[in-house]
Parts: structure tokens; C-alpha cells; sequence
């Protein structure tokens, strides 16, 4: 069956944080979407240096949760900390969870789960200098390459990509995580 994914990014995010999950989810036959702040292009970010701009496909404040079967979160220092500053963008991270779809974040992604007000009680991993921040916001953090908790996908790093990407896709043909909630 045909999905339909959200990659929610901007500038800075680390390039093969979105680039290979978005080509593992367009092997399975479906399709990813970038949703950014702005159209137009984003930049990524490679070995602590700008780097490829990536075509924006839907515009935030024309994105609709409902569109969707899942979202996926890139890190990337810069990324994250933008997009959480965007009340927006915030809303659309968590109307995935209020919906009880798959979200699956890597590195410093999971930060925007903080201000989405959904990690109390959940197992999750992250770039180790982002993990108290996330158990400050009440999730319980473990330093492992992939963690899932009721749809909800987490890694460390770029290492952890195929570990995440495998566990990513199969939480997506799960479909909807009934324990998936705010």
C-alpha cells in the first residue's frame, strides 16, 4: 500500500539524516515529502560545512497531518532548534502524535519533541549532549543505536541510519500506534 510520509526540515539540517531515510521510504514505493518553513530550497549541512540545497515539497502552513501515514525528524545542530522556535511547526509534530502515526526522529531531531509536550514516560535516544534536555522533558533516555517506543522511532547519530531507517519502515506498515499519544 501506497504511503505517504512527512520529512519536516530547514536549513542546517545534516544532510544524510534526511537524505537516507528519504531514499529508504521511496524504495518501499512511497512517497516523502520535504515540508519546510518556506519554499523554495534548503540547505543541508556535511562535515561541519554547508553543503547540497534540497527542493522543499510542501510549504508548513500548507501541510496537513491528515495527508500523512508518518513523519520523520532530521537532526543537525541548526535544524531542530529552528524549527521549534516555530509554533507551526511545533503543532505539526504533535497533531502526528495526537493522530497516533509513526514519527521517527535521529541525532538532534528529537528536540522538537520537547517543546511538543510528548516524550513524558517514553523510551527514547538521541546525540548524547541533547539526552538531558529530553529527560528533563520527562522521557527515560538510553544510549542504544535504535530505540522504539509505540511508534515512536529514535537513533544517536549518521551510524545508526540503516539500524533507524529498518525500524522506521517497519513502525509506518504497522500503521497507527494506539499507545502513541501526547
Amino acid at each position: 500500500m501506497k504511503k505517504n510520509i512527512a520529512i519536516l526540515a530547514t536549513n542546517g539540517f545534516e544532510e544524510s539524516e534526511l537524505s537516507s531515510p528519504k531514499a529508504y521510504l521511496e524504495e518501499q514505493g512511497w512517497n516523502a515529502d520535504i515540508v519546510s518553513l518556506k519554499s523554495g530550497t534548503i540547505k543541508s549541512w556535511k562535515d561541519g560545512n554547508w553543503s547540497k540545497e534540497y527542493n522543499v515539497d510542501v510549504v508548513l502552513d500548507q501541510a496537513n497531518e491528515a495527508d500523512y501515514d508518518a513523519l520523520v525528524l532530521p537532526g543537525g545542530v541548526i535544524n531542530p532548534d529552528l524549527l521549534r522556535r516555530e509554533e507551526a511547526a511545533v503543532n505539526f509534530v504533535r497533531s502526528f502524535f495526537e493522530s497516533k502515526k509513526p514519527v521517527a526522529a535521529i541525532c538532534h531531531g528529537p528536540q522538537i519533541l520537547v517543546d511538543a509536550d510528548v516524550l513524558e514516560g517514553r523510551k527514547v535516544t538521541s546525540f548524547f549532549s541533547i539526552k538531558n534536555d529530553l529527560k528533563n522533558a520527562g522521557a527515560q533516555w538510553e544510549d542504544s543505536e535504535v530505540v522504539v517506543d509505540n511508534g515512536l522511532v529514535t537513533s544517536r547519530n549518521p551510524n545508526d541510519l540503516p539500524a533507524f531507517n529498518k525500524k522506521m519502515v517497519e513502525e509506518i506498515k504497522e500503521g497507527k500506534h494506539e499507545r502513541q499519544t501526547v
